[in-house]
């Protein structure tokens, strides 16, 4: 069996639309056939409360709990905080109790490798892991990298929002240095793209600038109307609106992701 690909998707500054990329990818990946499980790691619940469960921080059992039960060296006998989602996905909701866990992680032996603790014991029933970062680079983050084998930072597309990417790249390379040698930078991808000439220019120079230093997908996500409802539709945009722009970038992003772990499979093959 083909190794379970952990992905985190992040980026420190908030509103670039990780949240939607996650759950669009997700159901994009199912849609292939793929077994897919999404990781909230934001306290907010953004990405749980987009999945259909509106009131994250009412749940019984949550991401924060089982990230307590491994500090604490319980045994997680039953996975009930596994939840099947009906676009074929399965997915642990974050909530507000991850906030008291980041902020106990810091007297916790290890404390950056707590959540691949947690991913390592899940993992083996799926081929892609994807997480949900939080928009900081706390010690949330810093544990969803540590869990990774290949980050994707969404980024808006708009060139200062661009520039802003410097640090987090700095904490990826850092995490790969220290914690995590597998950790690759997947891509970065373009989101909230519109049609006028200063938003194409902005990705042409995106592209140019970055593209010299890390992998920039092809693939461009376009600020549409019914890709902002995805957020309270219930449904993805492969559901929402299947024939429009966005479920057509979505399903090219998709295929970049599949290709991105073939590409790094056929390099392996290829060294023994």
């Amino acid at each position: 069996m083909a190794k379970t690909k952990v992905i985190s998707v992040a980026n420190q500054k908030g509103g670039v639309g990780k949240s939607t990329s996650v759950y669009c990818i997700g159901a994009g990946l199912a849609l292939d056939g793929k077994k897919v499980l999404l990781i909230d790691v934001d306290p907010q619940g953004d990405l749980t409360k987009m999945l259909g469960l509106r009131k994250p921080h009412d749940l019984p059992r949550a991401l924060g709990d089982v990230m307590s039960d491994v500090v604490s060296g319980k045994e997680i006998a039953e996975h009930t905080e596994i939840m099947h989602h009906h676009e074929g996905f399965d997915f642990v909701p974050g909530n507000r109790a991850l906030s008291a866990v980041e902020t106990g992680l810091v007297n916790v032996m290890s404390r950056e490798t707590v959540l691949r603790q947690y991913v390592d014991s899940v993992k083996s029933d799926y081929d892609y892991v994807l997480l949900d970062c939080r928009p900081s680079l706390g010690m949330l983050v810093i544990n969803a990298l540590a869990a990774s084998d290949y980050v994707l930072i969404p980024v808006q597309a708009d060139y200062l929002a661009a520039e802003d990417m410097t640090e987090l790249v700095g904490t990826v390379q850092q995490i790969k240095r220290q914690i995590n040698p597998k950790l690759k930078i997947g891509g970065v991808f373009l989101t909230m793209a519109n049609e006028t000439n200063f938003r194409r220019d902005t990705v042409r120079a995106v592209k140019e600038n970055f593209g010299k230093h890390l992998p920039v997908l092809q693939t461009v996500i376009p600020a549409t109307v019914r890709l902002a409802e995805v957020s309270t539709a219930d449904k993805s945009i492969f559901k929402h609106e299947p024939k429009g722009q966005a479920a057509a970038a979505y399903g090219g992003l998709v295929k970049e992701v599949l290709a991105i772990g073939e590409k790094q499979r056929g390099r392996s093959a290829q060294c023994r």
